[in-house]
């Protein structure tokens, strides 16, 4: 599985970055496509010794999206962004997924304007995992969306139950709707609206949780 990386994006860029995909590289045998300033990022490769015999290659990308910047930036001012190449990779096959430790709004919109959304699905969401004492929880959403309706809600809840079963290889995910206690009359509208459509569902569901 070949993994295209922003190597601009993100703090002490790319120097951190490149260290993490000649790790990963190396540990676990990942092929990685490292996009961003050729030359910036090819010095940083030769800092470790034996690089040159890992499955890591480099794409140029003449352009950086800040922090600071619009999600829509690499759409619509910074089409040879490290994002945007990265993700063009993907689209085109020659990559099976991405990572990115940059921009976050425009990691995620790029992802919708390039690769668009799966059927069914009306937003993405950013996952977060925590360890606890049990294994893993996942929380969706952390911090992709300002406002959702209740059938977002829902769509995080699928989504969060099925990226549990396959890819934390939790047998039958519990799935919590978050609010401040357990009771049923606590939330807002829109939780205890969510929480009446949840009860319904075929999901794992185990009601409201407080945080």
């Amino acid at each position: 599985m070949k993994i295209a990386v922003d190597a601009r994006g993100g703090d002490f860029a790319p120097q951190t970055i490149v260290e993490g995909a000649v790790l990963a590289a190396r540990e676990f045998g990942v092929p990685v496509v490292l996009v961003g300033d050729q030359e910036a990022v090819r010095k940083e490769i030769a800092r470790h010794p034996g690089s040159d015999s890992l499955p890591l290659t480099v794409v140029h990308a003449s352009e950086a999206v800040g922090m600071g910047e619009s999600p829509l930036t690499p759409i619509r001012k910074k089409k040879d962004s490290s994002i945007k190449v990265a993700y063009d990779l993907v689209k085109k096959g020659e990559a099976a997924g991405l990572f990115s430790a940059g921009n976050s709004g425009a990691v995620l919109a790029t992802a919708v304007f390039v690769l668009e959304k799966l059927k069914g699905v009306d937003r993405p969401a950013i996952g977060t995992i925590f360890p606890t004492l049990k294994g893993w929880t996942l929380l969706l959403d952390a911090g992709a969306n300002v406002d959702c309706k209740a059938f977002h809600l829902v769509q995080f809840a699928i989504m969060g139950e099925a990226f549990a079963k396959y890819v934390l290889k939790i047998k039958k995910p519990a799935v919590g709707l978050l609010s401040n206690g357990e009771e049923e009359s606590k939330g807002n509208e829109l939780i205890r609206e969510t929480n009446a459509i949840l009860r319904k569902s075929s999901l794992g569901y185990i009601g409201t949780e407080e945080g």
